[in-house]
């Protein structure tokens, strides 16, 4: 086993998969990025929505003899935020890594999202964000390395949600900040920036809309969760220690050469 992670404690917000009535469900993008920091050697404070989904994430890292937490949270009250950084301070001894990967999307077109379902998304997208970096950012170790999991609908048309394509452009906004503060303290934060990914969540926004599932990708097939989780542990290892303020689309190059 490689371990490009080890001795880092890492949180992972929104490391849970939403619950699936299919037995070939994959793992979404949360729990997969947690698992597959642990098996790199970390050990991973989950939060998410839904407490039996971060409980469960954090015994499959147990069954594999790796170390994991877990809370029940909801991101979008403002007091949680950092009080999940407290509890992940608290239970792993420190913070090295950070990955925030909570998100919603309300509404259908400019005219068919109301307001509530405006600020309903932009709280849980972007403000979350903001408090949880505002939070962990001055409180992790040296150096430190965080990822937000944005969307490929932050930077091409593509969910015809506009509270979801708007708050993951925003995301990267905050991000580009962020990483600027960070810096001054030997701190990296990047976005990945998933396009079609094969996750329950995925599936279910295939069902509702059948268009989304034959969309043409350069590479000809939907990524996985584990080729996301892929591309986080990268960003939070040492080997990307050079690499901060950078958007990496994992995509299949649907947002490029699509």
């Amino acid at each position: 086993m490689t371990s490009r992670l080890d001795g880092r404690r890492v949180l992972v917000v929104g490391g849970g998969t939403r619950p699936s009535s299919d037995p070939d469900a994959p793992m979404g993008n949360g729990r997969a990025i947690a698992v597959t920091a642990a098996r790199h050697g970390a050990s991973v404070a989950i939060s998410d929505l839904d407490g039996a989904a971060a409980q469960f994430t954090a015994a499959l890292i147990a069954a594999e003899g790796g170390t994991s937490y877990a809370l029940a949270s909801d991101a979008a009250d403002p007091g949680a935020c950092a009080a999940t950084v407290e509890w992940a301070l608290g239970v792993l001894g420190g913070l090295d890594g950070l990955v925030l990967n909570v998100g919603i999307g309300i509404g259908r077109g400019l005219q068919g999202t109301s307001v509530e379902e405006w600020d309903a998304v932009l709280n849980v997208n972007v403000r979350s964000h903001f408090l949880t970096l505002k939070a962990a950012l001055p409180v992790m170790g040296d150096p430190s390395s965080t990822v937000l999991i944005a969307s490929v609908a932050g930077l091409r048309p593509g969910s015809n949600i506009p509270s979801y394509d708007s708050s993951k452009a925003a995301q990267i906004g905050l991000m580009r900040h962020a990483a600027r503060e960070a810096a001054s303290r030997g701190g990296r934060v990047n976005v990945v920036a998933p396009g079609l990914i094969d996750t329950p969540l995925g599936r279910l926004a295939s069902a509702g809309r059948p268009s989304r599932a034959t969309t043409r990708i350069p590479l000809g097939r939907q990524g996985t969760s584990l080729e996301v989780a892929d591309a986080v542990v990268f960003l939070l290892s040492h080997e990307a220690s050079y690499i901060t303020g950078q958007v990496l689309a994992v995509d299949g190059g649907l947002s490029t050469l699509a």
